[in-house]
C-alpha cells in the first residue's frame, strides 16, 4: 500500500480507501471520547469505532495466523460467520459487544478498520473488487 496521508488527528485525519479501492474516507483518533474512539467519516456519514479495536483485532489475527475474510455488513444485516465483521460484533470478542459505537451505524467494521491497520503496518489487506481478506503482520 502507498503511504497514507494524514497523521490521525482531527486536523489531519488519515486519508484512506476501502479495500476494493472504490471509496475514499478519513479517520482520526479521538482519545478524549468515552470510550476512546476512531472517528470515521464517509461522505457525510460519521461512524465511531472503539480505539482498542486495533490492538484487539491485531492480537486475534496474530493468534489465528492465517487470512480472514473481511465480510463487511451494515448493522441491520447479519455478518457472515468467521469474518472480521462478525468478530467485530461478537459477544466472544474482548469487549463482548460491538466495536462500532454509534447505534444504527455500528456495522462496516470489516470495511473501514482493515485499511487503517494496513496503513499503520499492522496487517496486510487484499484489494480485489470483492471478497477481500486480511492477515496480521
Amino acid at each position: 500500500m502507498d503511504k497514507v496521508e494524514g497523521d490521525g488527528t482531527r486536523a489531519r485525519p488519515w486519508q484512506l480507501k476501502t479495500p476494493s479501492g472504490t471509496s475514499a474516507y478519513e479517520m482520526y483518533r479521538d482519545e478524549g471520547s468515552d470510550p476512546p474512539a476512531f472517528v470515521c467519516t464517509v461522505g457525510k456519514t460519521v461512524l465511531r469505532y472503539r480505539l482498542r479495536c486495533l490492538n484487539d483485532l491485531h492480537a486475534m489475527l496474530k493468534e489465528r495466523g492465517d487470512w480472514m475474510a473481511l465480510g463487511s455488513a451494515d448493522e441491520q444485516k447479519p455478518a457472515v460467520d468467521g469474518t472480521v465483521e462478525a468478530w467485530g460484533r461478537s459477544p466472544a470478542n474482548p469487549v463482548g459487544d460491538w466495536y462500532g459505537l454509534k447505534k444504527g451505524l455500528r456495522g462496516r467494521f470489516g470495511m473501514y478498520v482493515p485499511p487503517l491497520m494496513e496503513a499503520l503496518g499492522l496487517a496486510e489487506v487484499e484489494h480485489n473488487p470483492k471478497n477481500n481478506r486480511m492477515r496480521a503482520l
